[in-house]
């Protein structure tokens, strides 16, 4: 069974800024990427940014710029959202996902329970 808990997500002001934090735990044996996604009522579940074992970023377009990703340097399975510059459209459920192996040869992707992240005045 594996978990990813997210934690960090509130209500701030336009301009403001967040840090998102999902620790992966339980029967992973190694993780190829992790990420966040966001899903706004009524739209489709989007990337945000993601960052591979080997240390490769992908950043949506909608938040290049502002947003970074970044992993615990002591522990490989968790990883940070930093978010600058925020913006009402930026309001959104934040899912952690994780692409990770859990045994030979068994490969999944995972997800968390979703943090809500709202930006207004």
């Amino acid at each position: 069974q594996v978990q990813l808990v997210e934690s960090g997500g509130g209500l701030v002001q336009p301009g403001g800024s967040l840090r998102l934090s999902c620790a992966a735990s339980g029967s992973l044996l190694s993780i190829y990427v992790m990420g966040w996604y966001r899903q706004a009522p009524g739209k489709q579940r989007e990337l945000v940014a993601s960052i591979t074992s080997g240390g490769r970023i992908n950043d949506g377009d909608s938040v290049k710029g502002r947003f970074t990703i970044s992993r615990d340097n002591a522990n490989s399975t968790v990883v940070y959202l930093q978010m600058n510059s925020l913006k009402p459209e930026d309001t959104s459920v934040y899912y952690c996902h994780a692409n990770l192996r859990i045994g030979l040869g068994i490969r999944g992707d995972f997800w968390g329970q979703g943090t809500q992240v709202t930006v207004s005045s």
